[in-house]
């Protein structure tokens, strides 16, 4: 199971990396995005929640780092005051992949010579 790290700058300016067992946390940050420290947290806490049922589904047990990791940011979220957390990195990053076909541009038209009889 891919597991990640994830650094964010608290409102007071302190940093902090943390661990998730699951690259789930990408579905839920964005680098350089600044969240509300409760939205953060919530994010945060949602990301690890089903990346510990990742692990619960894959081994048969709950993951208790993405737990530490919950207390962890509860911990630091109580000690700030308003403001916001800047995501600073999510490593790894995920490989950008190319866009469905539906959302890409179409082909050029060829420069097929006009079919004859065809008046120009």
């Amino acid at each position: 199971m891919p597991e990640m790290q994830f650094a964010v700058r608290w409102p007071d300016g302190s940093e902090a990396s943390y661990y998730s067992p699951s690259l789930v946390m990408h579905d839920f940050l964005d680098v350089g995005t600044d969240y509300p420290v409760a939205e953060f947290v919530r994010r945060a806490t949602e990301a690890l929640d089903i990346a510990s049922a990742r692990v619960q589904a894959k081994y048969g047990f709950a993951c208790t780092s993405a737990m530490h990791t919950q207390q962890q940011i509860a911990a630091a979220a109580a000690g700030q005051s308003s403001g916001t957390v800047h995501v600073v990195g999510l490593e790894p990053p995920l490989e950008r992949k190319a866009p469905p076909l539906e959302h890409r541009a179409p082909p050029l038209a060829s420069a097929a010579p006009p079919s004859q009889g065809a008046t120009l």
